[in-house]
């Protein structure tokens, strides 16, 4: 068998065994449920915050991005509801109910370092208050994103306009370059993949040692958005089953079989590492001493992690 054969059978047998070796349908669960309830606390703190900031599209600019991607099915219930909550009038930025928001769609990145956490196969070391912190981090740091994006909805038309009356050659570029929605989202996507392989989970990696399992991630969401979406259209009658929570259930189901390839895409990485196939690849020079040692103490706290759990 070519060793190139061997290699890959080895990592994908590593990493789906180690998946469901540790829990990673219910870590995966987790994750979803998580998720689906820091979507709303999310968007009312976020809109709050960039209300105060003068970012009034916000609310419109974080919808769209986060369901943009999604089959039409599953985003256009939850975006609706989405958009009714959004109309509530609330109060200021400090009010109780908006820093509650704010540490319940923490709680959705909490959910995303444990399985991450186990994906990589290290333990965590960070005192608790430390981690709730970095989680209220992330979340402020997304709403900055979005608020920025929605003020640029406000001055791009600007430019657009000001370009077409003195620029005109120049601004079916501009038309282009400005579609952004789709282009937005997955550059987001990609940034935020990256930033949680990166920093989010315990332990250190370097930008190679995760791009695999990244861009994996991002394959097989799409593939899976299609299936899921012709499955919806062509099978599935959640409305027999869930009568009411029939959209509830299908949003949460979708979100399942996100988080389980997300996971999947850090066992790739955590196997990858696991077997060094990045230095078999391009030699010893993709290496070194340091990371050599590095990747001697990860296996090691692998190890002394899988004992204790045992």
């Amino acid at each position: 068998m070519p060793i190139f054969v061997r290699t890959f059978y080895k990592v994908v047998y590593d990493a789906v065994f180690h998946f469901v070796e540790d829990d990673g349908f219910a870590m995966a669960s987790h994750v979803a449920l998580s998720t689906l309830l820091a979507v709303f606390p999310f968007l009312i703190f976020g809109t709050a915050l960039a209300s105060f900031l003068g970012a009034s599209q916000f609310s419109s600019t974080a919808v769209h991005l986060i369901f943009d991607t999604w089959p039409e099915a599953i985003a256009k219930p939850l975006a609706d509801q989405v958009v009714q909550v959004l109309t509530i009038p609330r109060g200021g930025l400090l009010t109780v109910s908006v820093l509650a928001a704010a540490y319940f769609a923490s709680n959705g990145v909490e959910a995303l370092r444990i399985s991450l956490n186990r994906a990589y196969r290290v333990p965590e070391t960070r005192p608790w208050y430390f981690n709730r912190l970095a989680s209220l981090g992330y979340v402020l740091m997304a709403v900055l994103i979005f608020a920025l994006l929605s003020i640029m909805l406000v001055a791009v038309p600007l430019v657009l306009n000001y370009t077409r009356k003195w620029l005109p050659r120049l601004a079916d570029i501009l038309d282009v370059v400005f579609s952004w929605r789709i282009y937005g989202t997955i550059f987001l996507l990609l940034a935020g993949l990256l930033i949680l392989h990166l920093w989010l989970a315990a332990g250190r990696r370097r930008l190679f040692d995760v791009i695999p399992g990244v861009l994996l991630t991002l394959l097989f969401w799409s593939l899976g958005a299609l299936i899921f979406a012709y499955y919806l259209a062509t099978f599935a009658n959640y409305t027999a089953t869930y009568a009411g929570l029939a959209s509830v259930m299908i949003v949460l189901v979708f979100l399942y079989m996100l988080a389980v390839i997300f996971i999947l895409g850090a066992e790739i990485n955590a196997a990858l590492m696991k077997f060094k196939v990045r230095r078999m690849l391009f030699g010893k020079a993709a290496s070194g001493p340091a990371a050599d040692k590095q990747e001697t103490d990860k296996q090691s706290e692998a190890d002394a992690a899988a004992k204790l759990r045992r």
